[in-house]
């Protein structure tokens, strides 16, 4: 049985705001702003990716060449800068939390919309993600 790809957006959309309104409300019901932080946060993490992802390397080196000969070393560091930055997301209501910006349940409710806007981010690249041997191309 194969679901629809509308049937999966209204998912992720539904996943996607459940956990931004847990986030806001983390806010909204403790009378505190820092939370929203994570938020900014959410925005900011994939831009990395997405520019780093497209630039084309010419990169020829012999240095651990034989483990990755054909690697992209700005597709790396775009990988790596937006892992700093999912890290930071997830940790940051927890270092509010210890600092005692905020209160524990709304550390609790910030980190639970954290880890379901995450998952939500990564069921999306694992329902549309295509391979390059199938474009949806039948000849």
């Amino acid at each position: 049985m194969t679901v629809k790809p509308i049937t999966k957006i209204i998912f992720l959309s539904v996943l996607l705001s459940i956990g931004i309104l847990l986030v806001v409300l983390s806010c909204a019901l403790f009378h505190n702003y820092h939370p929203l932080y994570v938020i900014a946060v959410f925005l900011v993490a994939p831009i990395p990716n997405a520019i780093f992802s497209n630039l084309n390397a010419n990169y020829q080196s012999d240095f651990l060449s034989d483990s990755a000969p054909n690697g992209n070393p700005f597709k790396d560091f775009g990988e790596f800068v937006t892992g700093i930055f999912v890290f930071s997301g997830l940790v940051l209501p927890i270092v509010f939390w210890h600092v005692q910006l905020i209160v524990f349940w709304s550390m609790i409710m910030s980190l639970s919309g954290g880890f379901i806007v995450y998952a939500s981010i990564i069921l999306f690249s694992m329902f549309f993600h295509m391979s390059d041997d199938d474009e949806g191309f039948d000849f």
